[in-house]
């Protein structure tokens, strides 16, 4: 008969191998104001970790959607030419590119295949990705794809700040990524995806 301590050990052994295959989402975007509903998605980036591993990165610039206001500082801060924006693929095309990447890797009929969704402050992301994907029609919102256990860099380091173990001026991914020496171009999604993915990593002991 198998020992209480062989099935802990066995209990264990399995769910550090599940974890081991888990999915992370890491997602960044680039937007018109500040206001999901109000303004809109211009760029967005997104890594597909599965067991430890990136297999898969999406990147791409594209229009607002239609109706979406346009804050012209926040053009100044994400580096983006008025002119240039309206020259871009819609926001339609790029949802539905942005689904062919997360059907590659998730199976969004079945619960138990979903990912973790990551990224630096990313409520503020995924508040405008679930907007973006209810405007283009969808009804489930991206809760098809990812679970809601979040993984975020910020809320620790305010606990650090908090327990005085770090002190900086500010909690701006940049700054952070200067003070720990990750190289990052600050407001590119691509680069805040990857710059938050080290960090993470780093965080998580990985």
């Amino acid at each position: 008969m198998e020992s209480d301590e062989a099935k802990v050990n066995k209990t264990y052994t399995l769910k550090k191998k599940s974890m081991n295959l888990s999915k992370i989402l890491y997602v960044d975007v680039e937007t018109t104001g500040l206001e999901a509903g109000k303004h809109g998605i211009i760029q967005l980036a997104a890594l597909m970790e599965i067991g430890g591993e990136v297999v898969d990165t999406f990147a791409m610039k594209f229009q607002p959607h239609n109706g979406a206001e346009i804050d012209l500082e926040a053009l100044k801060v994400n580096g983006t030419d008025p002119a240039e924006l309206k020259s871009r693929t819609t926001s339609s095309d790029a949802y539905r590119e942005f689904l062919r990447f997360l059907d590659k890797h998730i199976n969004k009929f079945d619960r138990a295949d979903k990912a973790y969704p990551a990224g630096y402050n990313v409520p503020f992301d995924l508040e405008f990705l679930e907007f973006w994907f209810r405007h283009h029609g969808s009804k489930y919102g991206t809760g098809s794809y990812h679970n809601w256990k979040a993984l975020d860099p910020l809320p620790v380091l305010r606990i650090w700040d908090y327990k005085g173990l770090l002190a900086l001026p500010d909690y701006k991914l940049a700054t952070v990524c200067e003070y720990f020496g990750i190289h990052h171009r600050a407001h590119d999604a691509l680069s805040d995806i990857t710059a938050t993915r080290v960090m993470l990593t780093d965080l998580l002991g990985d």
